[in-house]
């Protein structure tokens, strides 16, 4: 899998990994930003629609993308439900398929671990490091210029959008992300043109995430595989 065919739920899953202390960042909320960049690409592809606030599958077609397309499965085969209820519903099994789609492609590398020396348990390691890195200073180029936002990509232009809701300090921490509100909110503009429901994807972000911050004690970023 090169690195130009990896979805939006891809690299923000990997762009969620400190290449410094090899560790995961906002780990409670990692799923919920993978489903999100999942939403986000179907609803670019033109395969979801809002319909009234309610998420609609389009056509019976699929990705080529088996998480991509797992999730149109899971949305076709349940009962309706609006953006914030798909951002959350059964969000770890888009995770999950992100994870072993990347490790399967050479990102990852799985391991295996008892807890507690008596429990099976799966743990992830970051194994193209640089690969990562590069990804994050191409992204991060896109944050803050110096190409014009209408240059920026739709796919480039969401995935900065959707890291700057969940507030992933690996791209941005909050004082850069003050310093560049406006064009964020350009990107997420430019993100939305050919998909208007990837505003709402976004404005749901933020919402769950302003939810997060008001009712969760601060910890700090949270590794984790």
């Amino acid at each position: 899998m090169p690195n130009g065919s990896l979805s939006l739920a891809a690299r923000l899953y990997l762009l969620s990994w400190d290449t410094e202390r090899m560790t995961l960042v906002g780990a409670p909320h990692l799923a919920l930003l993978v489903r999100a960049g999942a939403l986000a690409e179907l609803a670019q592809r033109g395969m979801l629609t809002d319909d009234g606030g309610v998420v609609r599958p389009i056509g019976d077609n699929r990705t080529g993308d088996l998480p991509l397309d797992k999730l149109l499965e899971l949305i076709e085969e349940s009962r309706p439900r609006g953006w914030r209820r798909w951002l959350t519903f059964h969000s770890a099994y888009t995770l999950d398929a992100v994870r072993t789609q990347l490790t399967a492609a050479g990102y990852l590398r799985k391991r295996r671990r008892r807890v507690l020396g008596l429990f099976p348990s799966a743990h992830y390691e970051l194994d193209r490091v640089d690969v990562v890195k590069s990804m994050r200073e191409d992204v991060r180029t896109v944050l803050v210029g110096p190409a014009a936002v209408a240059e920026i990509s739709d796919q480039d232009a969401a995935l900065v959008a959707l890291a700057a809701a969940a507030e992933l300090r690996t791209l941005a921490d909050s004082r850069e992300r003050g310093r560049h509100k406006a064009r964020i909110e350009a990107l997420t503009e430019r993100s939305g043109m050919a998909a208007p429901a990837l505003k709402k994807i976004v404005q749901e972000v933020r919402a769950v995430m302003a939810v997060a911050v008001t009712s969760a004690p601060a910890t700090g970023a949270m590794g984790g595989s």
